[in-house]
Parts: structure tokens; sequence; C-alpha cells
């Protein structure tokens, strides 16, 4: 007899992918959180190097957020003593989550699994991108308003140069 998908692994699937998005959203609402906390304060002479600090130290936290979620699916597929032991489950978890593949394969019990794991990564790498990209455009509208501002005060202080050569001159 051949792989039949059964309850069990529909419900076990559907409960990680709920687990991982839980993960993930609590996760992306603290690394908004901290950016907030650091990137979006009233003082406008911060440097250039802590506003771009701010998009690594979200990236990192993204990072981690992600690896917590693999964790997740690891610790399962140890429980259910689908995998040898938690070094392979990890990285069996991780290679699947980023849809790389990783060579290991299942127990026939656990095959939906297979496809759930990367279904799950994906879903929370475009949520990902989505924080990341809302945190870098507000740090590049931000540097291109410096920018501006100091292209028109440079401006300015030269057209006040020149209005007072003409001054001088007549």
């Amino acid at each position: 007899m051949g792989y039949v998908t059964s309850l069990e692994e529909i419900l076990w699937g559907g409960t990680l992918v709920a687990i991982t998005m839980v993960i993930h959203g609590c996760g992306m609402i603290l690394t908004l959180d901290a950016c907030g906390l650091l990137g979006h304060s009233s003082d406008e002479t911060r440097s250039f190097a802590r506003r771009f600090g701010v998009l690594i130290l979200a990236s990192w936290m993204i990072v981690l957020v992600h690896l917590v979620e693999v964790t997740a699916w690891a610790a399962f597929f140890v429980w259910q003593e689908a995998m040898p032991d938690a070094s392979t489950a990890y990285f069996f978890s991780l290679m699947q989550y980023t849809a790389v593949g990783s060579g290991f394969q299942l127990p026939l019990r656990w095959r939906l699994l297979e496809g759930l794991l990367p279904i799950a990564g994906l879903m929370t790498f475009a949520w990902s991108t989505g924080v990341l990209f809302t945190l870098a455009q507000d740090f590049q509208s931000q540097e291109l308003r410096r920018i501006r501002e100091r292209r028109k005060a440079r401006q300015a202080k030269g057209r006040s140069h020149q209005d007072e050569d003409t001054e001088q001159s007549t």
C-alpha cells in the first residue's frame, strides 16, 4: 500500500503552520516596536550609522524569529521520532523551511509536512520582506529628506553670498 494522507497529519500540519504564524506575528511586532523605539525618536541629529543600524537590528531580529520557528518544527520531528536526533531535525527543518531541501525524508506517516513546512516558510518570508521593506522605505525617505534639506540650505547660502557680492559691487 502506498502513501495516504491522514487526518492526524493534516491536523498537525495545520497546527504547526499556525504556531509558525503566531511566532512570526509576535516576532514582527517586537521587531517593529524595537526599531520604532530606536529609529523614530524626535532627535533629528541621529547619525546615518545609527539610523542604518536600525535596519541591521531588524534584519537580525527577523533571522532570529525565523530560527525560532524552525525550532518549533524540529522539536515536533524529534518528539514524533521522525528524525534520528535534534541536530538532524533542525537541519532538515531549516532546509525545508527555506525550500532548499535537504536530502532527508520524513517517515511516510508525516510526508505531508515536507510540503507544509516550506509553505510556512514562504508565508513568513513574505511577511518579513514586508516588514523589512517598510523599515527600509522609512529609512530611505528620511535620508532623502535630509539630503534635500542640506541641498536646499547650501543653495540658500549660495544665494545669500551672491546677494552680498552684488550689494558690495554696487
